[in-house]
């Protein structure tokens, strides 16, 4: 019997749960020994969201082999926590990242939103602000808010502001996500679960509390996973995301996937420009215009020093 196509939903590390391609059956399959990762240093070979094909090895308790990885239209990684040199392979083959983030309980700082962008221009994946909790902002928050999601979306990226207490947003959260397969991420306690659990009931994804002592949420997921929604929709659930990909960007680079950056890039007076300190520089002259938002400015600068600003 030949291999048999299928979509791995999940990944425990030597385990994957793969879906039939034929009737939708989950295999529990390993892979056909030592696989080389498709010319990336990345710690695992294999991700959610990618096809493979595999055989069957005992029908009776859904076992199987991995033999071969299908091309993949792109892919988002994480440095790895344990092998500096390595990456973590998170998802394969999405149609939009989505961040999920709130202003207060947990503060999502403006560095880790354009970190996540910066991210997902460099994996030319499309990316969706969502700006969730929004029964927790008082005036002052909400008009804060407004202006950032003006700033984003000038910037082409799709913002929207939900609460899963009130159902604010979730027609519009439910709209984006359909006939798609969207990575969704952001900081333990922001919200995901729940709000996909108010849109999505029979799913039932753990949730978990915000710890109100350290104002930071527990995490809830270990290791991706792959949900459908409806059929031919589709949202991976990731880990924790702090160390999401800046991991193969030289800091020369990093101006490229800043959108309003990007477009004035051959208008410096050097080629080697690196927007700091250089004499006649069109990013320096348009942020002091206010053409280009100080907030954005400042994400940059702490990219391209090296910074941490994974808060």
């Amino acid at each position: 019997m030949g291999l048999v196509k299928g979509l791995v939903l999940r990944s425990t590390g030597s385990w994957y749960d793969v879906r039939d391609s034929r009737d939708g059956h989950i295999w529990q399959c390993r892979l056909k020994g030592k696989f080389k990762a498709l010319g990336l240093k990345v710690t695992n070979p294999i991700a959610v969201g990618d096809y493979v094909r595999f055989e069957e090895e005992d029908e009776t308790q859904n076992f199987g082999i991995i033999h071969e990885i299908e091309p993949r239209q792109n892919y988002v990684v994480r440095q790895s926590v344990h092998k500096s040199a390595f990456a973590h392979l998170i998802a394969a083959n999405v149609d939009q990242a989505i961040l999920i983030a709130t202003l207060v309980f947990p503060r999502t700082s403006l560095g880790f939103i354009d970190r996540f962008l910066v991210a997902i221009e460099s994996f030319r994946i499309p990316g969706v602000l969502v700006f969730n909790k929004q029964d927790l902002l008082n005036d002052e928050m909400k008009d804060f808010q407004t202006e950032l999601m003006e700033l984003y979306e000038s910037l082409g990226y799709k913002c929207m502001a939900t609460t899963a207490v009130s159902d604010e947003g979730l027609e519009e959260f439910s709209a984006v996500l359909k006939r798609k397969v969207s990575l969704l991420s952001g900081h333990s306690g922001v919200g995901k679960s729940t709000l996909v659990n108010a849109i999505a009931p029979d799913l039932d994804i753990k949730t978990q509390e915000v710890s109100t002592f350290a104002n930071k949420g527990v995490h809830t997921t270990t290791f991706a996973e792959m949900f459908e929604l409806e059929e031919g929709t589709f949202i991976i659930d990731s880990p924790g995301i702090k160390e999401l990909g800046l991991a193969d960007i030289k800091p020369e680079e990093i101006s490229h996937y800043f959108p309003e950056m990007r477009e004035l890039l051959n208008q410096c007076r050097y080629n080697n420009c690196r927007h700091i300190n250089e004499p006649g520089c069109a990013v320096k002259e348009s942020v002091m215009a206010g053409n280009i938002a100080m907030s954005r400015y400042e994400s940059y600068l702490s990219m391209v020093g090296g910074s941490d600003n994974r808060k």
